[in-house]
């Protein structure tokens, strides 16, 4: 099984944990900067602003169809898993992909844009096959494994993911992910903040209904940094991609 998203709990509330990790920042805001993204105040979508980005129509039909039939073969003969090595993802299959056809050759050249230069995402892409039934709960991507960026090609169904604070949890805010879409964590939304794929009960936008059936994510990371960031820590050098000052001796 894939391990590439190594968790732990925090408390946050009273009574509660997340699956957290690492960290800066925060969420977004009502207004929405595009129509995509929802947040529970204007002044932590204007903080996250730039760092969570939904950009619609990302991949043409063409493409979509090109990438779902080269990924149907490699998912037919495995089951769904619903129970999770860390308890993160119900309902699931997975497998990792690294040669690609035209479209996929073509969905990585336009999504490096979204990452730092000196920190492109890495060419071995997970790909995540969720079942109309799963879902993937709150959760902090692993520092070992993941640096400041991630990315997620969204195909087949949409889906609603919703960001949290790890500091404070009452500031969320929700991404409509419609298929083609990309969406892009990056530096604070990355590290201060769980997301999670809502089950099909739990899938509003809004008061709007957004109806689950099986989605597959293609997800791009890019390497960590070479020093390990402190929890909840202030990781604005990351961002850029460039190293983090000496710890002193």
């Amino acid at each position: 099984m894939l391990r590439a998203a190594v968790r732990w709990r925090v408390p946050v509330a009273p009574g509660e944990s997340r699956w957290c990790r690492a960290g800066p920042g925060a969420a977004a805001e009502a207004e929405a900067e595009p129509e995509p993204i929802r947040a529970s105040s204007p002044g932590l979508r204007r903080r996250l602003r730039g760092l969570v980005v939904v950009r619609g129509g990302f991949v043409s039909p063409e493409e979509a169809a090109e990438l779902e039939a080269e990924l149907e073969p490699l998912l037919r003969g495995r089951r769904y898993q619903f129970d999770h090595w860390d308890g993160a993802i119900s309902g699931y299959r997975e497998t990792e992909r690294g040669r690609w056809g035209p479209a996929g050759r073509a969905v990585l050249g336009r999504l490096s844009a979204e990452f730092p230069p000196e920190r492109p995402p890495r060419p071995l892409v997970h790909v995540l096959d969720l079942h109309r039934r799963g879902h993937v709960a709150p959760h902090v991507d692993s520092v070992k494994f993941c640096g400041c960026t991630l990315a997620g090609l969204s195909l087949l169904s949409a889906a609603v993911l919703r960001l949290r604070s790890c500091r404070t949890p009452a500031q969320s805010l929700e991404l409509l992910l419609e298929p083609r879409s990309l969406y892009v964590l990056r530096g604070a939304a990355r590290y201060e903040f769980t997301h999670e794929i809502l089950r099909d009960e739990e899938s509003f936008f809004g008061e709007r209904r957004v109806p689950r059936g099986r989605r597959l994510a293609l997800i791009y990371r890019n390497d960590p940094p070479d020093l390990t960031p402190d929890p909840l820590s202030d990781l604005s050098t990351f961002i850029g991609g460039s190293a983090p000052p000496a710890a002193p001796q």
